[in-house]
């Protein structure tokens, strides 16, 4: 592995416990989508720490896959949270260790798109897909030559993952789709802008590229652009209130939850606990209650009502965790 200043442009960042959660002091805390104030609560520790890791929800469970363990090793582990009995268990590996991978649920199965590799952080643009019936992963048709990348945003409707910038020698402005009934790829009209680390979300027809930065931790943006699926072109939204790379996000009641981040110049450990919550109908932001650990460098799932954050790094760039917080709407 190189050493961590070569790394230093590349990896994400979060936060540790009692850190300042930064840029949202500007909106109010509102209550959550039942009325009553959500709050952050501790769950079980994942069994090792873990950063840069891909998060997803798949049967009523939260995936966490690859990352870099506490030594900075890259590792293939799977792991899965259930949360009626808040355990964990072990899952069969990747089959490769990857960071930074791009993950999405498509009728019952997960699906890896692409994503980085090895201490040099080379994009690849190797597909796997995990069918929890056979307990077993199967390739999948890789991303086109000269489209691989990790780090990307993503969305899925209609059996679908839409793949939006990312990591590949530098931050892209790519944007592509893949059928998972197909088991194809078609390109589709770039980003306005390059950018890495980023949160994606399709809701009602439109895919969110939010924030996210270009290739380093401190060029972060705000901006957030959505695309149409039916026009076929990019339009400009109301701004993430805070600026930041590496969060996590998930879509509850057709709104959308983004969690932490790295990036924080107004935090020694440069890192984010706030979270704020987009209506895309509204084409408006509000503050949610701030995590308790702030982290990036994780991914965010929702299962039924609960949002989940598992894992991450609590100091921008290294500094791996096995905290897991949940707040339920």
């Amino acid at each position: 592995m190189r050493p961590l200043a070569a790394l230093a442009l590349l990896a994400c960042g979060c936060g540790s416990s009692g850190g300042d959660g930064g840029g949202s002091s500007d909106l109010a805390v509102v209550p959550d989508f039942a009325g009553a104030t959500a709050t952050w609560q501790p769950r079980a520790a994942m069994p090792a720490a873990r950063q840069e890791t891909a998060v997803a929800a798949l049967d009523g469970k939260v995936y966490v896959l690859g990352g870099f363990d506490g030594t900075q090793t890259i590792v293939a582990t799977v792991e899965a949270w259930d949360p009626a009995t808040d355990r964990w268990s072990t899952m069969p590996p990747l089959p490769a260790p990857l960071h930074h991978a791009n993950v999405a649920t498509v009728a019952g199965k997960l699906y890896v798109v692409g994503a980085i590799k090895g201490a040099s952080f080379t994009a690849i643009g190797d597909s796997w897909s995990f069918d929890p019936a056979a307990n077993a992963w199967s390739p999948r048709a890789p991303m086109p030559a000269g489209s691989e990348r990790g780090a990307a945003m993503i969305g899925v409707v209609d059996h679908k993952i839409y793949v939006a910038g990312g990591y590949r020698g530098g931050a892209v402005a790519d944007f592509s789709v893949y059928d998972a009934d197909a088991d194809s790829w078609s390109a589709l009209p770039a980003l306005p802008s390059v950018r890495d680390h980023g949160v994606g979300a399709l809701v009602g027809g439109r895919f969110y590229a939010i924030g996210g930065r270009d290739s380093t931790p401190a060029a972060h943006v705000a901006r957030v652009d959505a695309f149409d699926l039916v026009a076929g072109s990019w339009s400009a939204k109301t701004p993430l209130p805070t600026s930041r790379g590496g969060a996590a996000a998930g879509v509850l009641d057709g709104q959308i939850i983004v969690a932490g981040g790295e990036g924080n110049a107004g935090s020694p450990r440069g890192v984010f606990a706030a979270v704020e919550r987009y209506d895309p109908a509204a084409d408006q932001w509000s503050a949610l209650p701030p995590m308790r650990t702030p982290r990036h460098g994780t991914g965010g799932a929702v299962v039924g009502r609960l949002f989940v954050v598992p894992g991450g790094a609590d100091v921008q760039l290294y500094g791996a965790v096995d905290v897991v917080e949940t707040i339920t709407f």
